[in-house]
């Protein structure tokens, strides 16, 4: 397994250095959001609007905050099943989005979709988030603010330790690493 350090905004260059089953540590700004601000997203586009943020080369972070304490730039944040985000993540991906960080495996469309748009999905570990906060070194609302903890924040992270989940050559990191399981067994 590789470790990556990488930063954002991603290029294709970037993408297709990546492997299902790599290590990543992010640094950059990516934008946290989940499913209203998601669906809101799309809505716009259906009425052929502009996005309120420009998402290409950017990653999204399906996570959500707690409550922020005094001193803090953020509360802590946990990162939400990425597979809530496949009926709108491919049309983003479309317009541009590299990446995209959850929890979880990605159904066969993002696959696919990673694939046909050189993009990544990664993925945060569930019951890290104290790890995750502490990454995280500015948090500010850039839109659909009336959401509250589903609106879209600009976040800026250092060295976020993430998988890929699915890759730009078509690859899954559950499958790559259940056949690996299978083999020892066999073995």
């Amino acid at each position: 397994m590789t470790i990556h350090r990488i930063s954002t905004p991603l290029s294709n260059e970037v993408v297709v250095q990546l492997n299902a089953g790599d290590e990543v540590l992010l640094s950059g700004v990516i934008y946290m959001a989940r499913d209203a601000a998601h669906k809101r997203f799309l809505d716009t586009l259906a009425r052929g609007e502009s996005l309120p943020v420009d998402i290409r080369g950017q990653v999204l972070f399906y996570g959500g905050p707690g409550p922020t304490k005094p001193g803090h730039v953020i509360g802590v944040v946990a990162p939400t099943s990425a597979y809530r985000m496949d009926p709108y993540a491919v049309e983003l991906f479309e317009l541009g989005v590299k990446g995209a960080i959850g929890k979880g495996n990605r159904g066969r469309q993002m696959r696919d979709c990673c694939q046909e748009n050189t993009s990544v999905c990664f993925s945060a570990i569930g019951g890290i988030s104290a790890t995750l906060f502490s990454c995280i070194k500015s948090a500010e609302i850039v839109c659909y603010e009336d959401l509250k903890t589903e609106a879209v924040q600009r976040l800026v992270v250092e060295d976020l330790p993430l998988l890929v989940t699915n890759d730009a050559h078509g690859l899954d990191m559950y499958e790559v690493q259940v056949e690996k399981y299978r083999a020892l067994l066999n073995a």
